[in-house]
């Protein structure tokens, strides 16, 4: 069965809730050589991602979504276990999310995902108010402070959160990388919270870091009041 294929019919088990059919066809799946690290980036995540769309369009009820949602974390939690690991390479990364069970799960895998990459991670979830995370990145001096979405409400307090690290210049070299939720739906968002890299999901993250692994600050600069009125627009919308 093509990896496609496998896709359809888990989307199939998600929305009617059928938590033992969607746990054996990734089983069965695995029983037929996919890696583990294949059905997260390929079925797992995006799965996810069209949950978070259908339900954000109206097009799925909360009950639905719910149940989706907590059918993918279980098997995600299943798959963690199995992914083939790489030896560590000392590099380091704190993730945080924004509030919500997508949000959750999306920190979760980004977190997962580079952990069998060789990074040393430690995931906090969201609801973690700023100085804790704050005193937290100063002690362990994380190469990577990793921002998993958030809602537009939340967007003024993880400004607030980088300007507080970036004034008290916890760690200097460590760079802020946002990844999914309105950040993938308000261009330019990612650049005027400040953060130094962006990527729309974990795989593109993964390839991001790579290529940009030493902080280069940017300087900050007020934008001019017209790009200003444009981007709190485009908040707004993907609010609505």
């Amino acid at each position: 069965m093509e990896i496609v294929e496998v896709f359809k019919q888990y989307l199939e088990h998600l929305f009617e809730g059928k938590r033992c059919e969607a746990r054996e066809l990734i089983m069965a799946a695995q029983d037929r050589g996919v890696p583990a690290n294949t059905l997260i980036l390929s079925v797992v995540w995006p799965a996810m991602e069209q949950i978070e769309k259908l339900y954000r369009e109206g097009q799925i009820n909360r009950i639905v979504e719910h149940m989706a949602t907590r059918i993918n974390r279980l098997v995600a939690d299943q798959l963690q276990g199995c992914m083939a690991r790489r030896p560590k390479t000392g590099r380091r990364m704190v993730v945080v999310c924004g509030e919500g069970e997508g949000e959750e799960l999306g920190a979760q895998m980004t977190a997962d995902l580079f952990e069998v990459e060789g990074w040393h991670v430690w995931f906090l979830g969201s609801g973690v108010p700023d100085d804790e995370v704050l005193q937290l990145v100063g002690s362990l001096e994380p190469d990577i402070l990793c921002l998993f979405g958030t809602t537009p409400r939340g967007v003024p307090g993880v400004r607030r959160m980088i300007d507080t690290i970036r004034n008290v210049n916890a760690v200097p070299n460590m760079q802020v990388l946002t990844i999914g939720g309105v950040f993938n739906r308000a261009e330019g968002l990612a650049e005027e919270i400040r953060a130094d890299l962006f990527a729309r999901n974990v795989r593109d993250a993964m390839h991001l870091v790579d290529d940009h692994p030493i902080r280069v600050p940017q300087p900050d600069v007020p934008q001019p009041g017209r790009r200003r009125k444009r981007k709190k627009a485009a908040v707004m919308a993907v609010a609505e």
